[in-house]
């Protein structure tokens, strides 16, 4: 699949985690996706459970829209998540999975990978973030969270296994 500009709609099947999903789309396709420009803590770290739990209240078992950038080295394909609204006649019609998750203190802006995003998606993530660091909601409770990535290499280098990857 090309994924430059894809656009799918897809029924979100499993949520591995903070960043990563499972969705069947439109033409039998079934898809690995990973959230993209967001970095969510692992399962092994503080807020790890709390970043899948508040992905999967969003998106599991719903239709989303997936705005497909990018694969990643492992395949999954990389993918701004637009999830509907709750049920709520006065919501906005729909909602960025990876900017919401940043609003709840529950992942870093993945500044790394922004290149891809509108300069309007990077303001939002950039604000989402820092209301939530303000706030010091979510992973922004500890002083100093350690970022994903960092966990990662740090779980490497110790021989420890670590779980997922970056992008």
């Amino acid at each position: 699949m090309a994924l430059a500009a894809t656009l799918l709609l897809c029924l979100v099947t499993a949520v591995s985690d903070g960043d990563t999903l499972h969705a069947d789309c439109d033409g039998g396709e079934v898809l690995t996706v990973r959230v993209h420009a967001i970095d969510a803590p692992e399962a092994g770290q503080a807020q790890g459970r709390n970043a899948r739990r508040l992905l999967a209240r969003l998106a599991l078992h719903r239709e989303v829209e997936l705005r497909c950038v990018d694969r990643d080295r492992y395949g999954r394909a990389v993918c701004a998540v637009q999830v509907p609204p709750p049920e709520d006649p006065d919501a906005a019609p729909s909602m960025d999975a990876g900017e919401a998750m940043l609003e709840a203190g529950l992942a870093w802006w993945y500044r790394q990978y922004a290149d891809a995003q509108t300069a309007a998606a990077r303001r939002r993530y950039a604000a989402a973030e820092a209301r939530a660091r303000r706030a010091r909601v979510g992973l922004w409770k500890a002083v100093h969270p350690t970022p994903p990535w960092q966990w990662r290499r740090e779980q490497r280098e110790s021989g420890s296994a670590a779980s997922g990857d970056a992008h």
